[in-house]
């Protein structure tokens, strides 16, 4: 087992987007929520929402459908929760500390002198992506297109979202195949995932990867006392059988972090100049 001394230096950073990097997962639950109203369903649980968080939208969307038990058909709900969030997606703002961070990634290098790589891995399709980033193609530019590897990407196996960790292995072959001559190909031990669902830090530790868990605040609180089980992928939301592909409890691969602000890069063996 490989602990915090044993490390190498992080070289490649692959982020997922909802909760994480923009405030969509709050635009997701303003829709829902007018949906569960308009039908007197009450409002959206976080012991509910912490199950659809970083997951496929037709995986999500059949978890609230059950749970919701709406007297409309579920191609209804998909339709009037579509037309919901093609007005709320595109006010979505980076959460805060994004913008410093993905800049200081542009130009960061690990203490070798190595540069540090950054990729895209979210369970958004690609016409919600677009819905939420296209007023911040500024901040988004620094994922180069073939980097991103948006939700219904043809790469990513059907089936094999998160909390399979394919989406994350495969920003990492986005990673590897784009590298400059003279640069040696990055492992997963090398990669730090950014995450805030539970879902998705299994994606990340099932990849073998590093992970930074950065949770709404009330996620977090829905998890008090698991924490640790989160940070080692232990959730269960991959299923026992693949429970063999996890972390131990406190095995230092994963970390708590309250939000993207004054990041520790030293810690990952990252230098910002």
């Amino acid at each position: 087992m490989m602990y915090l001394a044993d490390f190498p230096p992080v070289r490649a950073c692959l982020f997922d987007m909802d909760g994480l990097l923009l405030d969509s997962e709050d635009k997701y639950t303003i829709c829902t929520n007018a949906i569960l109203a308009k039908y007197g369903r009450g409002t959206l649980p976080w012991s509910i929402k912490a199950q659809l968080q970083g997951r496929p939208g037709p995986t999500s969307g059949a978890i609230l459908w059950e749970w919701a038990q709406l007297p409309i058909s579920f191609e209804q709900y998909q339709s009037e929760l579509i037309s919901l969030q093609k007005e709320h997606f595109p006010t979505c703002k980076p959460l805060p500390g994004v913008e410093k961070l993905l800049g200081d990634l542009t130009v960061a290098r690990t203490g070798k002198g190595e540069k540090v790589h950054i990729a895209l891995a979210t369970s958004s399709t690609a016409t919600n992506f677009k819905l939420k980033t296209a007023h911040l193609e500024e901040l988004f530019c620094v994922f180069e297109g073939h980097r991103r590897v948006l939700g219904d990407d043809e790469r990513v196996p059907k089936g094999k979202g998160k909390p399979a960790p394919d989406i994350y292995l495969i920003a990492l072959q986005t990673i590897n195949a784009s590298l400059e001559p003279g640069e040696e190909e990055i492992t997963p031990e090398e990669c730090l995932v950014f995450e805030d669902s539970v879902p998705g830090v299994e994606a990340g530790r099932r990849a073998g990867m590093r992970v930074a868990w950065v949770p709404h605040p009330e996620l977090h609180k829905e998890y008090d006392g698991r924490q640790g089980e989160v940070l080692a992928g232990r959730t269960g939301e991959g299923g026992p059988e693949d429970m063999h592909q996890l972390g131990e409890i406190d095995d230092g691969w994963a970390d708590y972090m309250q939000s993207l602000e004054d990041f520790p890069y030293e810690k990952y063996g990252m230098v910002v100049e």
